[in-house]
C-alpha cells in the first residue's frame, strides 16, 4: 500500500484524468479508483522522463 499524500490538480488533468477513469471502468469488470489511474498515469509519464 502507498504512502497517504495531498495533491493539488489542475481541473483539466483533472477531468482528463477522470476520462481516463471512464474508460478503464467500462473495459473492466473490476472498480477502478481514482488513484489507480493518476499512479498508472504517473508511472507512465515518469518512463518517458530522462534526467
Amino acid at each position: 500500500m502507498g504512502s497517504r499524500i495531498t495533491v493539488v490538480l489542475d481541473s483539466k488533468n483533472t477531468e482528463k484524468l477522470r476520462n481516463i477513469q471512464a474508460k478503464m471502468i467500462k473495459s473492466s469488470p473490476k472498480s477502478v479508483s481514482f488513484s489507480r489511474v493518476l499512479n498508472l498515469v504517473v508511472d507512465e509519464g515518469l518512463k518517458t522522463f530522462r534526467i
